[in-house]
């Protein structure tokens, strides 16, 4: 496993639950308005767009929660945070090779992207939950 020990040991739990957060609001933006509307660019049909973009508002909601309002206990819901996200890179990576033939090169970029982003955190988010010298600020 990629570990990134110096990153690890200086990240605030809650400000990575605020970046989370953050990443899920850009996400269902993207997916929910931006590809929609160039859906034709992309490949990957309107109702596929609109459900990850549904997804990626549920995650949102629940990052900020726990930004806003979790100060113990943070530990496993960083843990589902991070299993959540790449439950989500698995799903989309499933719906690309579903959706492959009517995917563009553009469509295939973006997901690549986002997986290249969010499996990163998501490894991140485990090693810092798991990291018993992190505190919680």
């Amino acid at each position: 496993m990629i570990r990134f020990r110096q990153i690890e040991n200086e990240i605030n739990p809650k400000q990575l639950f605020l970046v989370d957060s953050l990443g899920a609001l850009l996400s269902a933006f993207m997916l929910g308005v931006v590809l929609v509307m160039f859906k034709e660019i992309v490949g990957m049909p309107s109702n596929v767009l609109y459900g990850l973009a549904f997804i990626a508002c549920l995650f949102f909601v629940n990052s900020l929660f726990c930004f806003l309002r979790v100060k113990e206990n943070w530990r496993p819901r960083m843990k589902w945070v991070a299993i959540f996200n790449l439950m989500y890179c698995c799903l989309t990576a499933g719906l690309v090779i579903y959706f492959y033939k009517e995917l563009t090169i553009w469509g295939v970029v973006y997901f690549v992207v986002e997986k290249i982003i969010v499996v990163p955190l998501a490894i991140v988010e485990l090693q810092v939950a798991s990291n018993t010298m992190v505190k919680y600020s």
